[in-house]
């Protein structure tokens, strides 16, 4: 039987407007220090809320799984990755690598889920998800008959659940390398030693928007990792592409991605600090027609706001610096701190200090692998503007 626990009067509002979190301070009473484990929520009156994961270490205690009176078992996981499944398709028809579940946007709160084609990398986020691994697993077998599974659970966010960080071969076997399809362009991913889950799937559609700014340019692409937007810009008629980067191996990886795509005479790959060599090349008044920044998380917590858009600013300022007239910048943001208002906001300040006009031609996010829940603000995390510079 499930344990229940209850809200505090006055705090069901979030619930009720789609939110899947519950925090600590919103539930009644001395709700038990048990371990990580399926939970009955209830409002103050009684009334059944739903059905969700708790965690006696975080400070977003329950995880609502569903609204419905249902079992939290086998069939319950199927569905859910059936339904994720079937989504994918419909908007990758004939593709075979994207991220399958994403967390709260699949309903599936704790759980990541990468597919590269016969092999999939997962990422558990929450003591609950951790003690039904097997289950998971085994459901993921059943239905997508994998060569290898991953668990890449090496993210600090494992800490808060008192969890361990590790990064092993959970099922079947996994190369030192794979090398996947996107966009009629191949990449070499490594699934156990690549940042994030190998590679980034959230920036696939806006990778392919660059193709209307490409032709003819001489394109900067900014924390370039595997070399990704950079080779989208060459299949796309660019003249020739720099990447930077400041780790080694990003940038062994963006080479390798060059040449098994055809396009080593045209581009170079540069181990650098960004702001360093932004600034050097602005003193150089080098000088580039599609400039990409696509920096890691500045803000991963709302403490550090400020400091991480004063990063913004500088990155953008520099950049901005080191663009052409009439250049095309393509700048993003994955902190879910730095709000859409805040980050153009951003821009703007930084075009001032650079003394250039800038106008706002695309405003996009994450590719739809990635879905936003309604509700659920933290759903929705990456930024990616276009602009057009005078």
């Amino acid at each position: 039987m499930l344990e229940t626990l209850k809200l505090k009067k006055g705090k069901g509002n979030r619930v009720f407007n789609g939110h899947l979190w519950i925090y600590r301070s919103e539930l009644e009473g001395a709700h038990p220090a048990i371990k990580p484990t399926t939970v009955i929520v209830e409002n103050h009156n009684g009334r059944f809320l739903g059905i969700g994961d708790y965690s006696p270490s975080s400070q977003i205690a329950v995880r609502l799984l569903t609204r419905k009176k249902e079992v939290i078992g086998r069939k319950f996981f199927r569905e859910r990755i059936k339904t994720a499944l079937e989504l994918r398709k419909k908007l990758f028809p004939g593709e075979d690598s994207y991220r399958l579940i994403h967390s709260e946007g699949d309903l599936l709160p704790g759980l990541i889920v990468d597919k590269y084609g016969d092999y999939l990398s997962v990422q558990i986020l929450t003591g609950a998800m951790e003690a039904r691994k097997e289950l998971i697993f085994d459901v993921l077998e059943e239905i997508l008959k994998p060569e290898g599974i991953v668990e890449k659970n090496d993210v600090a966010t494992r800490k808060l659940e008192g969890l361990e960080q590790f990064v092993r071969v959970a099922r079947g076997r996994v190369p030192e390398s794979i090398t996947i399809s996107e966009n009629d362009l191949r990449f070499e991913v490594d699934l156990l030693k690549g940042e994030k889950s190998g590679f980034y799937f959230d920036q696939k559609l806006n990778r392919i928007a660059i193709s209307r700014y490409s032709d003819g340019c001489r394109v900067l692409d900014v924390f370039c990792y595997s070399g990704a937007f950079a080779l989208n810009a060459l299949k796309y008629n660019a003249s020739y592409a720099v990447g930077i980067d400041s780790s080694e191996k990003a940038i062994e990886l963006a080479k390798k991605n060059s040449e098994l795509n055809s396009f080593a005479n045209r581009c170079e790959f540069i181990k650098a600090n960004a702001f360093n060599y932004l600034r050097s090349i602005s003193r150089k008044q080098q000088k580039f027609d599609l400039i990409i920044l696509d920096p890691p998380p500045f803000a991963k917590s709302r403490n550090v706001l400020n400091r991480a858009l004063r990063g913004y600013r500088e990155i953008n300022l520099q950049a901005l610096k080191a663009l052409n007239p009439g250049g095309v910048l393509v700048t993003c943001s994955c902190s879910h701190h730095v709000s859409p208002q805040i980050f153009l906001k951003t821009i703007m300040e930084a075009s001032k200090d650079a003394g250039k006009r800038m106008v706002l031609l695309e405003r996009r996010g994450q590719s739809p692998d990635h879905p936003v829940l309604l509700g659920v603000p933290e759903t929705e995390y990456l930024k990616c503007f276009i602009l057009k510079c005078f």
